[in-house]
């Protein structure tokens, strides 16, 4: 169910402000050739990677940001193993809905869910949140996936952008457009009260070497979109003071509070 793109959630309801912020953990795997992200450099290293979903407390309700990869492979004792070697081997210690209990959310409780992007490891659980307002560019929900099949459940409702987004009308959560890595990838600006402003980034970067160098993965479906939306968010990190957090870098996820905790 495709709704209007001048449709907003803030549309029906007051405005408010991001109360709290939780990083779940979506994931936890290893890549085989880390070049795959960065042509020519650490060809034939692995890395760890992992992979981080967001639950959001606004004043106007709670709001997901990616889904991970499937609850399911967290029953698989080998974890989901990937087409390609050099890719990652993905498994799942804790399922996206256990933690979502840990801090007392239902899977009905979620009414906003947007996705950075449509590759498995940040749309596996979609379908959990079937009512859920999903928000995604209409250039990421008009492409084409696997034999041609839509990316989405046709009944899913959905609320197509074509740019930034002020999800609540109060500025606290944007969603920035940031296309490149697909041809539709967006990333998510919050503003909490305490920590102030982050940048979730999606994988318009993978991890920090690749931001400070500003390289580009060779699968991505555009260099030069991919390049110009790095600067994108780098003017927003510099006009807004802002924190950037790579959603696949386990160096930096090591160092910040994984739900229950929270940032304020």
């Amino acid at each position: 169910m495709i709704v209007a793109a001048s449709w907003t959630a803030a549309s029906h309801a007051q405005s408010g402000r991001v109360e709290r912020l939780y990083i779940l953990n979506c994931g936890e795997g290893q890549a085989g050739d880390i070049s795959r992200w960065s042509p020519g450099v650490n060809e034939g290293q692995p890395m760890d990677f992992v992979d981080n979903c967001y639950l959001i407390k606004h004043a106007q309700g709670w709001m997901l940001w990616d889904t991970g990869i499937p609850d399911a492979v967290a029953s698989m004792p080998d974890g989901l193993p990937p087409a390609d070697p050099k890719a990652v081997t993905w498994r799942r210690p804790k399922t996206l809905i256990a933690q979502l209990e840990q801090v007392g959310v239902k899977p009905s409780d979620i009414k906003v869910l947007a996705v950075s992007h449509t590759h498995p490891d940040h749309i596996g659980n979609v379908e959990l949140f079937p009512d859920a307002m999903l928000y995604v560019q209409r250039a990421e929900y008009d492409w084409p996936g696997a034999d041609g099949r839509p990316r989405f459940k046709k009944e899913h409702p959905v609320t197509l952008l074509d740019g930034d987004r002020d999800l609540f009308g109060d500025g606290s959560v944007t969603i920035l457009a940031t296309p490149g890595h697909t041809p539709g990838h967006q990333s998510l600006l919050v503003r909490l009260p305490k920590t102030g402003e982050i940048v979730l980034s999606g994988d318009a970067v993978h991890f920090r070497s690749n931001w400070d160098n500003r390289r580009v993965p060779a699968m991505n479906v555009s260099k030069e979109q991919t390049q110009a939306s790095m600067e994108k968010i780098a003017t927003v990190l510099a006009k807004d003071k802002a924190q950037l957090w790579i959603n696949h870098d386990k160096a930096q996820r090591d160092g910040l509070k994984l739900a229950p905790g929270f940032y304020d």
